[in-house]
């Protein structure tokens, strides 16, 4: 497979992964990954150039668009739809234990998550906190911190 269409691929990947997430941080290695397949067009031996110009590209899209991705979370009405998860009620798909992570469903979303207590398939839980992948859950019933 020749290179400019591996750097595709993951441009694809992880646009994809960002308008999942909507954290604008994928965003722009996406693009890089688009730029490093523009240069394997033109320089199609040169693996060490396309991921230096690809995460050059990446480097210089996150710095200079910073204040305006700020400003765009800042702005009314902008809601971060995973931030939207703390305090829904869910359940138990697969069973967590305390250090290691299980699956539960929120609404019609399955995501990692972790507890303090051992929780069994299930049983009801609420989301207290969100990582970027990972939400931080409690039996339903539990007191919030």
């Amino acid at each position: 497979m020749e290179w400019w269409a591996i750097w595709i691929i993951v441009a694809g990947v992880l646009l994809i992964a960002e308008m999942l997430t909507l954290t604008f941080y994928l965003l722009w290695i996406g693009m890089g990954a688009v730029v490093a397949a523009a240069v394997a067009l033109i320089v199609p031996e040169g693996i060490v150039i396309q991921a230096l110009s690809g995460a050059t590209a990446a480097l210089l899209l996150t710095v200079f668009t910073k204040r305006l991705t700020r400003r765009f979370r800042e702005s009314r009405g902008y809601r971060d739809a995973i931030q939207e998860l703390v305090g829904k009620q869910g359940i138990v798909v697969e069973p967590i234990s305390p250090g290691s992570p299980g699956i539960v469903k929120v609404g019609n979303e399955s995501w990692s998550a972790t507890s303090l207590d051992f929780l069994r398939k299930d049983d009801q839980v609420r989301v207290i906190s969100r990582g970027t992948t990972v939400l931080e859950v409690q039996k339903w019933g539990g007191t919030m911190e």
